[in-house]
């Protein structure tokens, strides 16, 4: 660092950002010590020492020079997060109205939080002229991992342990043996010293060719490089929109550009990795929540230090510093995993990649099969380029779609005798066949057929979940956990299960179709991506002939032999009272579908249902996604809903069952009356009693989204004076998906 930049001689104060629920800055003395804004400092606050992020510098204070107190320590000598970054973090704690301070820290790995230095030394590894010999002469035959992890030493080496971790999950035992024959050694180096990134194309294969649609809608992307553009990239499942996400990246890429991908869950993080690692050359990172806390820190380094040129992960990615970003790709994004829903910064991962993208000068690729109501409205608003990919890649057709109608069918254990029959023919034929159910667990209920008891959960308004395999009651909405009980504990009965879940289906189906391999996708039976890698390869060899799912099934997975898809609890939500309701089951129907005859069969799906007339049933079968999305946007536009209208929630709980309505009460008096805005409420949350707290609820809604801001801006700093609101828990969200 040049001790002269004037960058870094700090004034006198520094205005530093706390994770704390405070909305305000804290102002400190430098003490002289050289920072910048973006750097780290360690501070003292009250009898704790916290890390802070310095986001301004100032030659004065309104406390005074006596109860300022100084920065203990400097953690960085340059920013962490550039301007850029920095303003767009800043900006968003202001649309959200989440103190900046629990906005910035939500951005960085944990261990910066803590104050781990931010460039550090790494272990590299390296073959070496023995281990080279050794791979030409064929020494290592018996040996097939030392193999592969040598090849690949000499093929790309030096590589980091991220690196290795992320392609040979077991590699440590084996690196250990390469180096004990002398065939590889390793080295410390620094982040600047680290094998630089590849610059140009990177490129290992050309990929399938382009059909006429995907041609023109990479055309259009390549023509946006280089400047804001927002697309949607909109195409029926199978049309090979991840083609046009990796021969668009490989243009950025050739430019000396990085790329930032979103996907909305761990799930499908692995598949993408695997489809950009045959692709590409490049070192790339992944970053989502089921990496340790030092892992992710090492692909934050890597991403940050720009040695990563792809970085692939999930809703936090957003957030992560890349030099020289060239496009923002979020993937399916509909989905609701794209939005911070429960606890701390309640955040939309894929808006706030919209407003990167705008700040940083570079195009935004939203993708999905079923888009989201959002960006079909800024398609017509003339915010955002649609690009559309109406047909399948290759000679696939889409799968045909009938409804069962289960009032006219024998139904034996959650299975009409059409969608059987139609499960024998295809599986004769060779097929597999996917049956989806949203429902995790043996079954929702158990019931006492004599007294009428049903299983309740001690600590929300919910019915424990029966999980038969574990011989276990549990709540999925606490985690409440309780032995299953052989009778009914208040009478002394005999108990049954009532409904089903994906555990229950997979017991029907075993004894229907014995010695047919079954693979179950659930939280239950899929825990990390270990277990879904291992499952998808069950199915992808064709070990497994029937899959078993809940939504964790419907994204992005692509099932070659699967012919047939069962869909069992369709009814659902026709008639929840959520607004978002009718357009979540839409985008699950229509998704699931698109898993049946991606190859050159045909596929076929049917949907067991009590009600076929049903005018959303009816609008997808006649007029497919597209017809349905238009039908509801223009009841939503009479309404006032999004997205032709802003929503925000007030929430709150508390142990006593009055306490939450009392507060939001004293928080909707203080709104008074202001034009163009309403409250509703407060009322009860749908779920009432959760976790032992008592929840409840008060709705914003405004026609226009200043006048919305405005607002939250002038009444949020009156509500966290309320007295009522000490005792209790209480947030607001922005933009909620969930209101009721």
């Amino acid at each position: 660092m040049d001790k002269h930049d004037k960058s870094m001689t700090a004034p006198p104060i520094v205005r530093v950002a706390l994770d704390t629920p405070l909305r305000r800055l804290f102002d400190y003395l430098s003490d002289g010590q050289p920072v910048a804004v973006g750097c780290r400092v360690r501070v003292p606050f009250g009898r704790q020492a916290l890390v802070g992020l310095v986001v301004a510098l100032a030659t004065e204070s309104e406390l005074p020079a006596d109860k300022l107190r100084p920065v203990t320590a400097v953690l960085d000598e340059q920013p962490l997060l550039d301007e850029p970054l920095l303003n767009l973090l800043t900006w968003a704690a202001g649309y959200y109205h989440h103190p900046l301070g629990a906005v910035l820290a939500s951005a960085l790995p944990r261990l910066l939080r803590e104050g781990e230095p931010a460039r550090a030394s790494e272990l590299w590894f390296s073959a070496t002229a023995d281990g080279e010999a050794a791979l030409a002469s064929g020494a290592l035959a018996r040996a097939p991992k030392q193999r592969e992890l040598l090849a690949r030493l000499v093929a790309a080496g030096p590589l980091s342990a991220l690196q290795l971790g992320e392609h040979l999950p077991r590699w440590r035992e084996n690196l250990a043996s390469l180096q004990q024959r002398g065939y590889a050694d390793s080295r410390v180096l620094t982040t600047e010293d680290a094998p630089a990134a590849p610059t140009g194309t990177a490129a290992t294969a050309s990929g399938p060719p382009l059909s006429d649609d995907q041609q023109h809608a990479l055309s259009a992307l390549q023509d946006g490089l280089g400047r804001y553009g927002s697309f949607l990239l909109d195409g029926v499942t199978g049309s090979g929109k991840t083609e046009v996400y990796l021969r668009l990246i490989d243009t950025v890429l050739a430019q000396g550009h990085s790329a930032l991908v979103l996907c909305p869950e761990i799930g499908l993080t692995p598949q993408l990795l695997a489809r950009f690692r045959e692709r590409f050359a490049v070192p790339l990172v992944a970053l989502h929540s089921g990496l340790t806390d030092r892992e992710r820190l090492q692909a934050w380094r890597s991403a940050a230090s720009g040695r990563a040129r792809i970085v692939i992960g999930t809703r936090s990615a957003v957030f992560v510093p890349l030099p020289a970003l060239g496009v923002i790709v979020v993937d399916e994004e509909h989905d609701a995993s794209f939005k911070q829903q429960e606890g701390g910064f309640r955040y939309s991962a894929r808006d706030m990649a919209v407003v990167r993208a705008q700040r940083s000068a570079v195009p935004v690729l939203l993708g999905s099969a079923t888009p989201s109501f959002e960006s079909l409205h800024n398609v017509a608003a003339g915010r955002s380029q649609r690009l559309s990919l109406p047909r399948r890649a290759g000679a696939a057709e889409p799968p045909s779609l009938q409804l069962i109608d289960l009032r006219g069918h024998a139904v034996h254990r959650g299975f009409s005798m059409p969608l059987l029959q139609a499960m024998e023919r295809h599986l004769a034929a060779g097929a597999q066949v996917l049956i989806f159910i949203n429902r995790r667990g043996y079954a929702p209920t158990l019931l006492c057929s004599g007294c009428g008891w049903i299983a309740p959960c001690r600590h929300c308004d919910a019915r424990l979940t029966i999980h038969q395999q574990q011989q276990r009651l549990s709540c999925h909405h606490c985690g409440a956990d309780e032995p299953l009980p052989a009778t009914c504990p208040r009478c002394g009965h005999g108990v049954r299960p009532l409904g089903h879940g994906t555990e229950r289906v997979e017991e029907t189906l075993a004894a229907r179709f014995p010695g047919l391999p079954i693979a179950r996708f659930d939280r239950d039976s899929v825990r990390d991506a270990a277990d879904l890698e291992a499952a998808i390869a069950r199915v992808n060899s064709g070990e497994a002939r029937i899959l078993i799912g809940t939504q964790m099934l419907t994204k992005g997975h692509h099932f070659p032999d699967v012919t047939l898809v069962g869909v069992l609890n369709a009814d659902q939500s026709l008639f929840s009272t959520d607004f978002r309701a009718a357009e979540r089951l839409a985008q699950t129907i229509v998704q699931v579908a698109g898993r049946a005859g991606r190859a050159g069969r045909a596929g076929e799906v049917l949907v067991q249902t009590e009600f076929p007339q049903h005018p959303l049933l009816m609008c997808l079968l006649e007029d497919g996604y597209g017809g349905f999305a238009r039908r509801a946007l223009t009841e939503r536009e009479a309404a006032g809903w999004p997205p032709y209208g802003r929503l925000a929630l007030l929430r709150a709980s508390g142990i006593k069952p009055q306490a939450a309505l009392d507060f939001l009460s004293q928080a909707r008096q203080l709104a008074g009356e202001t034009p163009g805005v309403q409250l509703l409420g407060p009322v009860p949350a749908a779920m009432v009693r959760r976790a032992g707290r008592h929840h409840a609820q008060l709705l914003i809604e405004s026609r226009e989204r200043p006048l919305m801001q405005r607002f939250l801006q002038q009444w949020l700093p009156q509500v966290e004076q309320l007295e009522a609101g000490r005792a209790l828990r209480w947030a607001l969200d922005v933009d909620p998906l969930e209101v009721f």
